[in-house]
């Protein structure tokens, strides 16, 4: 199993910047990948970026080229670089973390807010 805990959260303006931290319990190198979900009020919790253990990147359209997500293995924290808000991009975030054996198992954090006024 594995703990997540995000931070990095908070009220920005558009075009502002934020980072995100994903915090695991466990080392990440053991973790087959990392991502970050997203989900607005009324809507449904959606894939914005992932990371896998080699270090392989994917993003959702809307994000691409504005957001960046990354690892540092030695501490054990994922990262989402968020640049040139919108706001179109206020939701609750959330780490992801899928460990794939036998079976694959999916662990979230509580997530953080962020939110961005116009």
């Amino acid at each position: 199993q594995v703990q997540l805990v995000e931070s990095g959260g908070g009220l920005v303006q558009a075009g502002e910047s934020l980072r995100l931290s994903c915090a695991a319990s466990r080392s990440i190198f053991s973790i087959n990948s990392m991502g970050w979900y997203r989900q607005a009020p009324g809507n449904e919790r959606e894939f914005v970026a992932v990371i896998t253990r080699a270090g392989s990147t994917n993003y959702a359209d809307s994000v691409k080229g504005r957001f960046t997500i990354s690892r540092d293995n030695a501490k054990n924290t994922v990262y989402l670089q968020m640049n040139s808000l919108k706001p179109e991009d206020t939701a609750v975030y959330y780490c992801n973390a899928a460990i794939i054996s036998i079976k694959r198992d999916e662990y979230w954090g509580q997530g953080t807010q962020v939110t961005v006024s116009s």
